[in-house]
Order: C-alpha cells, then structure tokens, then sequence
C-alpha cells in the first residue's frame, strides 16, 4: 500500500486502501494542504492511562494579516466556534485556526494569540479574534484535567507544513470517536478546473446503527463490540444516537465572495449525510469555508489601492459553483472516512475502550 492517497505518512491506511469507491479527483496528496498555502500542524497528547487529546492547527495563508473571505454554517449548534461574531460582520477570516477539546478552547485561543504576537506583532497590534473550534473527548480523555497547554498550541502551530498529513488520532481528533469507533482528523481534496478545494474534518458524532459507507448501510452489520452502547453520559443520551459533533474545516483556492463562502459551508451537511448521520440534538455540527483567492484584496489600508481609494475582486460567478459544492460533498464523505480508516483501538480514561472500524469487513462489504 503505497501513495498519499492510499497511505497516511506513517503508513496508516486511508478510505481508499479500504476498496471504499469515491467520486471525483483528488488532490495530489488528499488533504486540505493541497490548497496552494494552507498548512497544518498537530501537537498530539497520549500520556499515561487518562490522557489522550491535542491540538490541531491550521494556517490559511502564510501571512495572517492578509484576511480570507469566509462563510459560516451551523447543522446544530451544542458546539462552539470562536470568531464568528466578527465572521458574520465582515465576510472575512484572518490568522490561524485551532481544533482542540470543549474545554481547551480558551487556553487554545490564548494560545493563537501568543502566537501572533510573537510572530506577527504587526498584526496582533490592532485586535486579534482567533477561530478556534471543538469537539468532546471526555469518554477516552481526562478532560476536566486541563492537559492542553499553551506550550501545545504552540508547538502545532509553529509545527504547521504542506504535503501529506496524519490522519486518525492525531491533534485535537486525539481522542475523539465516530459511530462510535475510533474517530478523529480527517482530511480530503478535489481538484476542481483550475483550483483545488480541501475539507478537514474532526470527527466525533453519529451512533452505531447509522453508519453508512459508498451508500451501504453497515451499522447493524458492524453493531457488535461495541462498549460506547452502553454508556450513558448524563443526559446527553435521551434514548437515541450517541451525542457528539464534527467540526469541518472547507478550503479553496478559488476566488469566492463571503456569502459564496457560506453556500460551500453548507454543502458539508451533505457529505456528512452520506456517512449516515440523522444529527443527533446534542451534536455540535459546526463548519467554515475559506477562500484564499484575492490575496491583498482585504488587507491592512497600507497595501497599494486604486487611485480612488477603491480595491478590485475578482469571484466566480453563481451559476459556476455546482463544481465546488459537489467536491466539499465528495470531499467531506471522504474525510470521514478517513478518520475511521486510519484508526486502530484505543484504551484511556477509566479504562474507556473504543474499537477501531473494522476494515477487513469494510473491505469485504464493498460494491
């Protein structure tokens, strides 16, 4: 098994490896990366029998102080995003991002800030609202154990590069789970004319009984072993689907306006639907779409504009866009199932096991 878009860098099957048929084109290696200027970094925390979590962070561009035009959908809303108060104002995303755990999100966005004041004092001058997001690890994780540093966002964010990417268990999918096996970072791409779109996903949601792969519905196939079935977290239960969430991550290189931006947002419910997920109500379903395109069109007042003060975009026009929203849906699909493929079992806190997605069955259950 060879190939970035059959492998992980560290050998760890992906979608693909499984015989899973997937629409569409890839990217050169299969990830968000593969939009010209995006990197991502991990900093991953597997220590002793409670921890398991970590940080994942991605820089849409090289140079912070040059905003992305941005839009925003919520599936359902028990998660949280930080930054979008100033995203719904503007149309614009600025600086990096970060994926962590529910209760890692402040010392995460503590920790953007540092960054940017470290590295990029200019821009940290005026006022930073860094987008960090969230899914709960608090079934494999220690989470109430503030095990996420600042030191650790930074790490992932200095850490940050291109090319082919880990998936599975790794920065802040650490410990998360999906149809309750082992979930977590996932990643996709398509190449779309002339652009490249890209997905990132942290996978943390659906129940057992909904997994659906290439259209066939292996959740009942796939029902036993299954330790998380019998857990019940409080009231986040209710008799129906596991809660959880997914947070989704769409780039483009395409030149988009914000509400553009917002229609890709959207389309990732769709992908996500492939996978069988009805969204359970206590699932926090939270996705933004960037676009890299205009670079220096939304910029500090310092950059070189027209005579008259005025500034040119250029956009795709409406009618040209079904592309771009069928390759978040392919891509998204993907991504998941990317998660779920490189996994294997894991064991953390109070002894909390969670297996990993059966791929010889996967395998032979395809079309």
């Amino acid at each position: 098994m060879t190939g970035p878009h059959l492998a992980t860098p560290s050998g760890r099957p992906r979608a693909r490896a499984l015989g899973i048929p997937l629409a569409g084109t890839p990217g050169a290696d299969n990830a968000i990366t593969d939009v010209p200027g995006v990197t991502v970094g991990y900093t991953t925390l597997i220590e002793g029998p409670d921890v398991r979590t970590g940080v994942t962070a991605i820089h849409p561009r090289a140079d912070p102080g040059d905003p992305c035009a941005a839009g925003f959908h919520s599936l359902n809303g028990n998660g949280e995003m930080t930054g979008l108060a100033w995203i719904a104002e503007t149309g614009l995303q600025s600086g990096p991002i970060c994926l962590t755990n529910t209760h890692a999100v402040g010392i995460a966005h503590a920790g953007v800030v540092r960054w940017m004041v470290e590295h990029h004092p200019r821009v940290a001058e005026a006022w930073l609202l860094p987008v960090v997001s969230e899914t709960w690890d608090g079934y494999l994780n220690d989470i109430n154990g503030a095990h996420v540093k600042e030191a650790h966002v930074l790490h992932a964010l200095d850490g940050a590069a291109p090319g082919p990417i880990e998936e599975g268990s790794v920065g802040g999918g650490t410990g998360m789970c999906c149809y309750e096996f082992k979930g977590g970072t996932g990643t996709a791409s398509r190449a779309v004319g002339d652009h490249t779109l890209g997905v990132l996903v942290q996978a943390n949601f659906g129940s057992r009984s909904e997994l659906t792969i290439a259209g066939v519905r292996l959740g009942d196939e796939l029902k036993d072993d299954n330790p998380l079935g019998d857990w019940v977290p409080g009231a986040c239960r209710e008799g129906g689907p596991v809660a959880g969430s997914i947070v989704a991550i769409v780039a483009t290189d395409a030149p988009l306006l914000p509400h553009q931006c917002a229609a890709l947002a959207r389309r990732v419910t769709l992908g996500i639907a492939r996978t069988g997920t009805t969204g359970s109500h206590f699932s926090g379903d939270l996705f933004l779409a960037l676009s890299t395109g205009n670079p220096g069109a939304f910029a500090g007042q310092d950059l070189v504009t027209r005579a008259d003060g005025q500034r040119e975009l250029r956009f795709l026009p409406w009618h040209a866009l079904d592309p771009y929203f069928e390759a978040v849906v392919q891509a998204t699909e993907e991504a998941i199932l990317n998660a779920l493929a490189a996994n294997e079992d894991m064991t953390g806190y109070r002894g909390h096991r969670v297996p990993a997605l059966p791929r010889d069955r996967v395998r032979a259950a395809m079309p």
